[in-house]
């Protein structure tokens, strides 16, 4: 009997520039911590310490012949190092996003250019994350965002200000194609990207974190138009916390005492020193900018069981549910809105997860087969486990169905799925594109696809 093919080969993205990263070392694209990989259709981003290698490919096209290097310009002095990286999707308008060891966002352009550089807060970025969200518990609405998480720190940024950001960018080096120079400060011509920041520290330090969505006020909280949303973090403190984090800053005392009262006691503590030492006027030079303060992280609930580490977490598309790993083996299924853990699977030793969309059904398989025009209807949500001390993936219904695949996985390779596309609101149902999972060899630099049929 031959045996199933459940992957699709799509093409080889190996070439010399590699070696700069490491390539031709059996295991190179898994046993380096700071080797970072970020997928998009057709394109996949591969970072180091100080390099970005950005390699593009269509069907029948060689890799090698349409690439892109990128050095960013890191501070020396502070040891600054590339610590994430994911592409932002708008429309046609596609970019790479960096976050930095010193807490910075960088975001370049398809050719290398720097188009936005901000400091988010001091501190290392663990990841970035791009997902949409609900507008509000009452409506369908979606928000798209930008999730910056970093050690005890989440911040996010509204999709929609960094595409108004993206758009002026590229309307203005249209116009001014025939003009070679840039200034110095190009990347900051159109100012700060707004964001919220919040402190999420209150159980320990955390290694990863998203915000899953909106949630409800707390009791007895006066109604009115602010949003809460809710973030899960999981460290070595506690493997799970979860936090409600409130949008407006003005609703803190804390942060209300220091908006006010910090400002005008640095200005005073400025002019006093100013009228006691007076001295001859120095070069202007550019000041650094300053952090943004917290808004508000209210402790909801918090999973404590040492010695057990929470390492990973996985957001599903809708953020209900999160597939968070641990230290012990184990994989634990969130339920995001209950804050109860819904399914638990043992012995995935330095497993990783990721949420995956297929066609389970055969009837539905057979009767649009034909058609090719597979609504998000007919696919059911999925968690594809990659065990690489087994040496597989395994596809298991949600939430508490059977194990539907296991697919042999090579050593050496690595599990990726493209980063969320901030979709116009024109695009009809028929186009709906589910979730995928890829697979890279980094020895033989193949990447496959899954199937999106189990037959």
């Amino acid at each position: 009997m031959a045996r199933r093919n459940h992957t699709t080969e799509l093409g080889c993205i190996a070439c010399d520039d590699l070696s700069e990263l490491g390539a031709g070392k059996e295991g190179w694209l898994v046993n380096n911590p700071n080797l970072l990989t970020a997928l998009d259709t057709h394109s996949i981003a591969l970072a180091n310490r100080s390099l970005v290698l950005i390699l593009h490919w269509s069907e029948g096209s060689d890799p090698v012949g349409n690439r892109v290097k990128i050095v960013p310009d890191l501070s020396p002095i502070e040891a600054e190092y590339i610590s994430a990286i994911e592409w932002l999707v708008f429309d046609d308008i596609k970019v790479l996003a960096l976050g930095t060891s010193r807490g910075y966002l960088l975001i370049y352009s398809l050719r290398g250019d720097l188009i936005h550089k901000q400091i988010v807060s001091p501190g290392k970025i663990l990841r970035l994350r791009v997902r949409d969200t609900k507008r509000d518990l009452t409506q369908d609405a979606s928000s798209e965002e930008v999730c910056v998480v970093m050690s005890g720190v989440i911040a996010r940024f509204d999709g929609s200000d960094i595409q108004n950001m993206l758009q002026r960018w590229f309307r203005e080096r249209h116009s001014q194609f025939w003009d070679e120079t840039e200034s110095e400060n190009s990347a900051d011509t159109f100012g700060r990207l707004p964001y919220q920041l919040w402190n999420v520290n209150k159980y320990g330090s955390c290694v990863d974190a998203a915000i899953t969505g909106l949630m409800p006020p707390p009791l007895l909280e006066l109604q009115s138009s602010q949003r809460y949303y809710c973030a899960i973090t999981v460290g070595a403190d506690a493997v799970i916390s979860a936090y409600r984090l409130s949008v407006d800053r003005s609703r803190s005392i804390v942060g209300a005492i220091l908006s006010k009262v910090v400002p005008a006691t640095f200005s005073t503590i400025t002019s006093i020193s100013k009228m006691l030492w007076r001295s001859d006027p120095s070069p202007t030079k550019r000041p650094e900018p300053k952090p943004q303060p917290f808004a508000r992280a209210s402790p909801l609930t918090c999973f404590k069981d040492h010695p057990r580490k929470g390492e990973k977490l996985t957001l599903s598309p809708s953020g209900t549910l999160a597939a968070i790993t641990d230290s012990l083996g184990r994989i634990l299924l969130l339920d995001t809105q209950a804050l109860v853990v819904v399914r638990l699977w043992k012995g995935y030793r330095d497993a990783s997860c990721l949420f995956v969309e297929m066609l389970a059904k055969k009837d539905v398989e057979t009767s649009r087969s034909a058609y090719h025009d597979h609504v998000k209807s007919d696919y059911c949500l999925c968690l594809a486990i990659h065990a690489p001390r087994k040496g597989i993936v395994e596809i298991w219904q949600m939430r508490t169905g059977p194990r539907l695949l296991t697919i042999p996985c090579a050593k050496g390779s690595k599990i990726l799925q493209p980063t969320y596309r901030f979709a116009s609101s024109e695009m009809s149902v028929s186009s709906y594109v589910p979730l995928e999972l890829f697979f890279l060899n980094g020895d033989s630099g193949l990447l496959f696809v899954l199937n999106r049929s189990l037959s």
